[in-house]
């Protein structure tokens, strides 16, 4: 570790990834040390390379579902903190690496908990809104169980969480680890991939091409995008809550939504982009993908009550602070696809 730190260290899985480096830049600035695991399946070194300089940040490229030995054991290394934000998140990268996801799900997170455990670590679990799926109540509260298709086209990242916040539960029961949950809904912002495949990014990288943006289904479902800073904040509250607050609150077990209430269509959301960027490519419409949900929106009393969290960023401000960043990373790629030709 490059410097000592008076709040301890957070170890972070996936800290390479879009999430995980903003929570690493967060924890850093919070004066907590911290030690980023990725294996870079889907994360990208790019996205920490800012903080290769900064003073207690350390990377260790290393698999989660490999060991549970996340670091080395070090007495002078005091382990405060466990979030795991390893894993694929957008339908193209699970999609491609499904058995990868799946796996970091069940196998890479009992690794993650059995070292929390060792270490008596507070655990930060990052979960999803997919554990609703295809969701029969809008807005989805924490109680609501879900309505997931365990073998269909989405399974391995629906199933791989909710696997996930079951072994989160057995060792918080069985073994006293003090977990939370995040059930964190779609979320925006820069270091966002070109190729991420999720609506903001999709829409954003074919208006500035000129390209038509690809709508699927009659663009009628809805979705609630979260500005990342602003999820990035309630994660940090969740991680820091005092436990016996958080437990009379929550109940036995901690899951917090984390996410922007406001509703909007993908119809919607592509017409504002399209305006925001003044691309003249218009529309296509394609075949809605199996089992992709209707219906996306948090009930976030919990995290307004629990954290005295809500979001802040409002949907005009991300868009065009992600246009900018998506603008920039299809610059870059433009030069070296170039300089390679």
């Amino acid at each position: 570790m490059k410097a000592n730190s008076q709040r301890g260290t957070v170890v972070v899985a996936g800290g390479a990834g879009f999430i995980g480096s903003h929570m690493c830049e967060r924890l850093l600035d919070e004066s907590y040390a911290v030690v980023c695991v990725d294996n870079l399946l889907t994360g990208r070194r790019s996205n920490i390379d800012q903080l290769s300089n900064r003073p207690g940040f350390e990377y260790r490229q290393a698999d989660l579902t490999a060991s549970a030995d996340l670091i080395p054991d070090d007495p002078s290394i005091r382990v405060t903190h466990v979030m795991n934000l390893a894993s694929p998140a957008s339908p193209v990268h699970y999609g491609k690496h499904p058995i990868e996801t799946l796996k970091v799900g069940a196998v890479g997170t009992m690794n993650a908990l059995e070292f929390a455990s060792r270490k008596g670590a507070v655990f930060l679990q990052a979960s999803t809104s997919e554990v609703y799926g295809d969701p029969l109540v809008n807005p989805q509260p924490e109680d609501y169980w879900g309505n997931v298709n365990p073998i269909g086209p989405r399974s391995m990242y629906d199933e791989a969480k909710r696997f996930a916040e079951a072994a989160c539960a057995a060792y918080s029961r069985s073994r006293g680890v003090d977990v939370r949950i995040a059930r964190i809904f779609n979320t925006y912002g820069p270091r966002m991939q070109l190729t991420d495949g999720r609506a903001i990014p999709n829409f954003m990288v074919s208006a500035i091409k000129g390209e038509p943006l690809t709508i699927y289904g009659d663009g009628s479902q809805t979705r609630s995008f979260c500005y990342i800073d602003d999820l990035v904040e309630g994660l940090f509250r969740l991680l820091i809550v005092d436990r016996d607050a958080l437990s009379a609150a929550t109940g036995m077990m901690p899951v917090v939504n984390l996410g922007n209430p406001e509703e909007i269509t993908v119809a919607e959301l592509a017409r504002e982009i399209l305006e925001l960027t003044g691309g003249a490519g218009g529309y296509e419409f394609k075949a809605l993908p199996g089992d992709d949900p209707r219906l996306r929106r948090p009930d976030i009393a919990r995290a307004r009550a629990v954290l005295g969290w809500e979001p802040k960023v409002s949907r005009k401000e991300g868009l065009e602070r992600t246009l900018r960043s998506l603008r920039e990373s299809l610059d870059a790629a433009n030069r070296v696809s170039r300089r390679d030709h």
